[in-house]
């Protein structure tokens, strides 16, 4: 790729169309972040033992999939509604967005995650912000292959239901997303925490000073949406293949 091509898109990526795209993703993932880390902190302040409380693990389940169905749905049509560095990395490496424009993404994304973790610690006073760590039995490499699966489950899900050739299928794929986000929750909250957000894992960790294992919140998940868009782009659903297979 030559300089003129990279001036292009980098052109595009600045143009008032994609500012408004990064605008959209800023404001869904604070919403998304916001409820996620607020949800946390209630189970926390209603169940302190959390750790022995399963009720406290379904609450947290139950408000990704809300929170992430509301958020993807209402920048769907703007920036494709990625709330999530990984889904927006599957995407790039599927050839869907620039490189310049994930940057652009990536850069909303932490940012919203930061300040609506920060806000949560300035109205909550006295309350901790929690983050995500993993179980004592599990190793880092076990909690990031742990995380690579769920985020390869989840971008796997956010590819097919943006796929177009679906067609009125489609209507419900905020729907599926936040389902299999909230799923993930439940199969993974007391080992890896179910981040599958290297953003979200971000933002709580930034706030709350800690960064231990915080590469297990990045590299599992990253690794997870690439494989996730390269699968379904061409193996599982090619452009090429023929509408209608296996159905």
């Amino acid at each position: 790729m030559g300089p003129t091509m990279l001036a292009v898109r980098f052109q595009h990526s600045v143009a008032p169309n994609a500012l408004r795209s990064y605008l959209a993703e800023f404001l869904s993932t604070f919403f998304y972040v916001f409820a996620v880390v607020g949800s946390a902190m209630s189970s926390r302040k209603l169940m302190p033992d959390v750790s022995s409380d399963a009720s406290s693990l379904v609450v947290v389940a139950i408000t990704n999939a809300f929170a992430l169905s509301s958020a993807v749905y209402v920048a769907a049509n703007i920036s494709g509604g990625h709330v999530n560095p990984a889904v927006t990395f599957g995407m790039a490496v599927g050839g869907h967005i620039s490189v310049p424009t994930a940057l652009f993404y990536w850069v909303s994304q932490m940012l919203a995650s930061v300040m609506a973790s920060l806000l949560l610690k300035m109205i909550v006073v006295g309350q901790h912000v929690p983050t995500y760590t993993i179980a004592e039995e599990m190793t880092g490499f076990g909690a990031s292959l742990m995380e690579c699966i769920l985020t390869f489950a989840l971008v796997y899900t956010v590819y097919a239901a943006g796929d177009t050739r679906r067609g009125t299928l489609g209507a419900i794929g905020p729907l599926a997303i936040g389902f299999i986000a909230g799923a993930n929750v439940l199969a993974s909250g007391p080992f890896s925490g179910g981040s599958m957000n290297p953003a979200c894992a971000f933002g709580s960790a930034v706030t709350s000073g800690s960064f231990k294992n915080q590469a297990v919140y990045w590299v599992g998940p990253l690794i997870g949406a690439a494989v996730a868009g390269l699968v379904y782009d061409n193996v599982v659903f090619p452009s090429h293949a023929p509408e209608g297979v296996g159905v």
